[in-house]
C-alpha cells in the first residue's frame, strides 16, 4: 500500500488537495473524478489512504457505496471521508461504511491535516462537535428505524427538514418528481410515519436531538 487516492469531481478540490498535502510531505498522489474510476485505481494500487468525497453530481451520496466496496475489496483500508455534509446521520454512514474519519472541505488546512495523518496512522477522526452530535444519534430511542434509511433517503430527509419543496428536491438531486414522491412513501414506511405532516415532525424531532448534543 503507497500513496494517497482522492475521489473527488470537484477540480478546484482536487488542485488543493494537492497542493496541502504535496506540502505535508506526500509524494504520490493519484486523483479521480468519479466513483468508477475511483474504485479502479483503489484497486490497482491498494494506496496508503483514500480520501473520498460523499456526493457526486447526479449520483447522489454514491460515495458511501464507494466507501462501502473500498473496505470490502481491502479490510485494512485507511479512508478519509471529504464531505461538505455536516448532517451527523450522512458522517455516521460514512464510518458505517468503512470510513475511519470524516473532515469536513471547508475545514482549516491544520485540521484537514489532523484527521489526514491521523487516517494514515490508523487512527479515527473526527471532529469534535459531530463526534458528540453521532453520539446522540446513537442514544436515540429505535435507532434501528433511522438506520434502516438507504443515502437516497437521507439526502431526501435532510432536504425535507431545511423546508425544501419535492421539485427543489428533483432538481437539487437530479432526480425525477416521481421518484422524490416515491423516496418519501418509502421514509414514511420505514419510520412508521402515517402522514407527511407526522414525517416532518419526526425528522426535525432528530434535528432538535442533535442540536443538544
Amino acid at each position: 500500500m503507497t500513496g494517497v487516492l482522492i475521489v473527488d469531481d470537484h477540480p478546484v478540490i482536487l488542485q488543493g488537495f494537492r497542493r496541502v498535502v504535496e506540502d505535508a510531505g506526500v509524494a504520490m498522489i493519484v486523483e479521480a473524478g468519479d466513483p468508477v474510476s475511483g474504485y479502479r485505481l483503489f484497486h490497482r494500487i491498494r494506496p496508503q489512504v483514500a480520501v473520498v468525497d460523499l456526493t457526486f453530481r447526479g449520483s447522489g451520496l454514491a460515495g458511501l457505496a464507494l466507501i462501502k466496496r473500498m473496505r470490502a475489496l481491502e479490510p485494512r483500508a485507511r479512508i478519509l471521508a471529504f464531505s461538505m455534509h455536516r448532517d451527523p446521520i450522512i458522517a455516521a454512514r460514512a464510518l458505517e461504511a468503512g470510513a475511519i474519519g470524516y473532515v469536513f472541505k471547508d475545514s482549516p488546512v491544520p485540521d484537514f491535516l489532523a484527521a489526514f495523518d491521523a487516517v494514515r496512522e490508523g487512527r479515527p477522526y473526527l471532529p469534535h462537535l459531530l463526534a458528540t452530535q453521532i453520539a446522540g444519534i446513537g442514544a436515540m430511542p429505535e435507532p434501528s428505524r433511522y438506520d434502516a434509511l438507504n443515502a437516497r433517503e437521507i439526502q431526501v430527509s435532510i432536504l425535507l427538514r431545511e423546508g425544501r419543496s419535492y421539485r427543489f428536491i428533483a432538481d437539487n438531486l437530479s432526480i425525477g418528481y416521481r421518484t422524490v414522491v416515491n423516496t418519501c412513501a418509502s421514509i414514511r414506511k420505514k419510520l412508521g410515519a402515517r402522514t407527511q405532516a407526522e414525517l416532518l415532525k419526526m425528522i426535525i424531532a432528530v434535528e432538535d436531538l442533535e442540536s443538544q448534543g
